[in-house]
């Protein structure tokens, strides 16, 4: 059973209060957007394969925060040696969530090879990461949200969903006043200095 993607993350991002969001690139980013625009966001704009990375980098950056990165299943398989260095890592706040409709969505639908049995779970466990799950149902997501607000230790979860295209709702584009909009929203005052 597939999951409607925009409702994914509508769900993910309910009552998300101090929840920091990473997203990959293209429908990830659209999709965040579309569940309300905030500082707490950082949509990647050209940076296939970063997310997972930046992910780990505010997370080690914010260890009081919940941190939740949110890409797709190609994104995911371009950056598949992040898992080894994040489940090193292993950040207590840090989950990974990625929408995996099995194909490379923003190239023109090519089937990945999560369509051909590639299973990012087992990759996540082999890699070292306690909690990977497989997710295809809505009534899945609940407990994954109070999780990743818990900070209930390194999340992993694949989220089958269907491939299906949205009207885009597009975030900022410029790289630095986004950085920028989620500095100061973290630090106030200190992210001037």
């Amino acid at each position: 059973m597939k999951l409607d993607r925009r409702e994914v993350v509508k769900e993910l991002l309910t009552e998300r209060r101090d929840l920091l969001v990473v997203a990959g690139l293209g429908a990830c980013a659209w999709d965040i957007t579309a569940a309300g625009d905030t500082p707490l966001n950082f949509p990647l704009w050209g940076a296939m394969g970063g997310a997972t990375m930046v992910g780990l980098g505010l997370a080690l950056a914010q260890p009081k925060r919940p941190v939740l990165v949110i890409t797709g299943d190609g994104e995911m398989l371009m950056s598949m040696s992040s898992l080894a260095t994040i489940a090193a890592q292993r950040p207590e706040n840090l989950a990974i969530v990625v929408l995996d409709n099995e194909q490379y969505g923003e190239t023109g639908h090519q089937a990945t090879h999560t369509a051909m049995g590639a299973d990012l779970p087992a990759i996540a466990r082999g890699c070292g990461f306690r909690k990977a799950s497989a997710i295809t149902k809505m009534s899945a997501l609940p407990a994954l949200r109070r999780a990743i607000h818990g900070k209930d230790g390194l999340q992993f979860a694949s989220i089958k969903i269907t491939p299906a295209d949205y009207p885009k709702v597009l975030p900022p584009r410029d790289g630095a006043w986004l950085k920028h909009r989620m500095r100061v929203a973290l630090l106030g005052e200190r992210a001037h200095e």
